[in-house]
């Protein structure tokens, strides 16, 4: 994968069916991501109300959630 995708902190604002969640960063845009294959893998819970660190698509579109803090 790209390792030049910017990282950012959000926090977990609603959990959505087939593993995506509606992040909110801290500017206060809105995002839906989604889990990264590693933490699929391991069985990674994520709630609402974590933070979790995020990898931005460069296009828009979604963000991967790589990372429970």
């Amino acid at each position: 994968m790209d390792t030049k995708a910017p990282e950012i902190q959000g926090v977990v604002e609603e959990a959505l069916p087939n593993t995506l969640f509606r992040v909110s960063l801290g500017s206060g845009e809105v995002v839906l991501s989604y889990l990264a294959g590693k933490m699929r893998l391991h069985r990674i819970k994520v709630l609402v109300g974590d933070k979790v660190l995020l990898k931005l698509d460069p296009y828009g579109g979604k963000a991967r959630i790589t990372r429970r803090l």
